[in-house]
């Protein structure tokens, strides 16, 4: 799965991708997984070669105005304000497969999980699927 981070101006995405490519090195898992990062200036350019686009909580009123003039084809995220930057790998990888699985099932950008709409609102400090789906 490739993972494409976008910010405003990529520095906090930068900071955010490295951190988590650092521990797909470390933890052998290149071959399955990719994060890299981007400004959300240049996401035209490049959304084609990702499998999922997240996007720092501060891009949502860019990001309407975007899909206004734009369709783009990917599964697009926003980040929750209280996990962008303290995300783990597994809470990105995590969120990234289930945003993938509801993107598929509707085709709606951004894609929103169920109970999440308001991202002001949301509270949790790890993955939807580890918050909301325990056994």
């Amino acid at each position: 799965m490739k993972i494409l981070i976008c910010c405003g101006g990529g520095f906090s995405s930068s900071y955010v991708a490295m951190r988590m490519q650092n521990e797909i090195n470390a933890r052998h898992l290149e071959n399955q997984y990719q994060v890299d990062f981007l400004p959300f200036s240049l996401i035209l350019e490049k959304f084609e070669e990702y499998d999922v686009i997240m996007l720092c909580p501060h891009l949502k009123m860019e990001l309407a105005k975007l899909l206004k003039t734009h369709s783009l084809d990917k599964p697009i995220y926003l980040l929750p304000p209280r996990i962008y930057g303290m995300m783990t790998l597994d809470a990105i990888i995590e969120d990234g497969e289930d945003v993938i699985q509801l993107y598929e099932s509707n085709h709606h950008n951004p894609v929103v999980f169920p109970g999440e709409e308001n991202l002001l609102r949301i509270q949790r400090h790890q993955s939807y699927r580890k918050t909301y789906m325990k056994k």
